[in-house]
């Protein structure tokens, strides 16, 4: 039982972020090495993180269970801005980056746009984050236990598996309205992105209540999404013609 539960919640935590690796970054060797240097930037974020949560952990008194939990707090709280300002540090390398291909190319243009780049970083951001949230509670999930023994829920794999997948694609949604936000000089985008990843973390504080954690979380997903969509060229008329090219394939596999 617990082999299915591994497979089972390990595919439904990766297995978008696995699909948008396969068929839009593996193939362009420039998408990949973004991609890659944008999880060690999220990965040096979390180094900090954990140093200041290490010394504050160590610093504080045990006993104190009201100052843990404001330590606690301090802790999501110190770690989601440090991940914001490496996001912002990467966007200023990308750009420079950017700016040395134009130099080097033929044409005069870069070989990737900076809103590939914003999606490919993001993305290497969520798969990075989603990593190190989720692979404990898989090794868990491997037995020889199970949850739910001594009155805990018994959704817990399961729940964990969807906030992974929420937050891996919400980094690649958040990789793209923030380089936005610089490119454009809209620094109030930024400020919602920041305001949404502090908002998004914080839900997790409501555990063991699921639905109020992951309901508000895939409403900000689905809005945070569609307009990740549309500053990026999307528009109504393209998701029409999507959704109707998927019918008339449909419709000629049926009448055939």
């Amino acid at each position: 039982m617990t082999l299915p539960i591994f497979f089972g919640c390990a595919f439904i935590a990766f297995g978008p972020a696995l699909a948008l690796f396969l068929f839009t970054v593996v193939r362009d060797p420039l998408r990949v090495i973004i991609l890659v240097a944008g999880a060690f930037f999220w990965l040096v974020s979390l180094l900090f993180s954990s140093l200041v949560w290490f010394i504050g952990m160590k610093a504080s008194d045990p006993n104190d269970k009201a100052l843990r939990s404001g330590l606690l707090i301090f802790g999501v709280v110190f770690s989601v801005l440090l991940q914001e300002l490496f996001r912002f540090l990467y966007y200023k390398l990308l750009r420079k980056a950017n700016e040395g291909l134009v130099a080097l190319s033929d044409n005069g243009l870069s070989p990737i746009s900076i809103q590939q780049m914003a999606y490919v970083a993001g993305l290497g951001f969520g798969i990075m984050s989603g990593a190190f949230s989720m692979i404990n509670i898989l090794v868990e999930a491997l037995g020889p236990g199970t949850v739910g023994m001594f009155g805990d829920s018994h959704l817990y794999f399961l729940t964990s598996a969807f906030m992974t997948m929420v937050l891996t694609l919400l980094h690649t949604f958040w990789g793209v309205l923030f380089f936005h936000g610089c490119e454009t000089r809209r620094w109030w985008e930024l400020v919602i992105v920041i305001l949404l990843h502090l908002i998004v973390s914080g839900l997790t504080f409501l555990n063991p209540v699921y639905v109020a954690s992951l309901v508000p979380a895939y409403l900000i997903l689905v809005t945070t999404g569609g307009w990740a969509y549309y500053i990026s060229g999307g528009s109504n008329k393209n998701l029409r013609r999507f959704l109707m090219c998927l019918r008339g394939d449909t419709s000629h596999t049926v009448g055939s």
